[in-house]
């Protein structure tokens, strides 16, 4: 499998990932009241698609990946764009602790699946939030594995929602709300197949 920094400078230029950000993005402002004063982190960000989108909605977003050939095609864009208030964050939560500054709201698109210990992932999100602070994770509902194909073994095949909500509420979210907000199309075996995404949402309430 191609790794993601050898992806990241051609990552853009698929309408299909341009498209499924916008849709997250309104979606997630649709299910959460945004402020203008609000901190954000989008954890697993890419080349910050889904951040762009929702840029306007926020004082200031970190954008936070392991991939440092993401990071470098979002540092340019930021550059091109003249942002001042998105900052790219290298940041693994698998081995690293949470920063220091806390946030009214962590995004992920997508990245959910790509990660082995969710457990302690989610622990460190609700330790990277502020109190009443929201969790948005956009990922793909339970599939055969056909998403990414054989040749792909270290990713989940999606979730149950059932038990993804039970791993949350572990980590000591509450409110926990799923909603299915698009579908990715992709051709399996000569076969057009779609992949319910879905928005979940939770609440640090302490």
């Amino acid at each position: 499998m191609i790794s993601f920094d050898e992806r990241a400078k051609d990552w853009d230029s698929d309408p299909a990932k341009v498209e499924r950000a916008r849709v997250v993005a309104e979606a997630i402002r649709a299910a959460v009241p945004l402020q203008p004063d609000m901190t954000a982190l989008e954890y697993g960000c890419g080349t910050g698609l889904l951040s762009f989108a929702l840029r306007p909605e926020f004082s200031s977003i970190t954008l936070a990946d392991t991939s440092q050939g993401m990071l470098d095609v979002l540092s340019e864009k930021i550059s091109a764009a003249g942002v001042t208030n998105m900052h790219p964050l290298r940041l693994d939560f698998s081995i690293d602790p949470p920063p220091a500054s806390r946030f009214g709201i962590i995004c992920s698109l997508m990245t959910l699946h790509h990660i082995s210990n969710i457990d302690l992932v989610l622990r460190n999100f609700f330790a990277a939030l502020e109190p009443h602070g929201v969790l948005c994770i956009s990922d793909l509902d339970a599939e055969d594995g056909s998403f990414h194909g054989a040749h792909v073994a270290d990713v989940h095949h999606g979730f149950e929602r059932r038990v993804l909500q039970r791993q949350v509420e572990a980590a000591g979210f509450r409110g926990v709300k799923f909603s299915t907000v698009h579908e990715v199309k992709r051709r399996v075996d000569g076969i057009d197949k779609g992949f319910p995404l879905f928005l979940m949402t939770a609440e640090k309430q302490s």
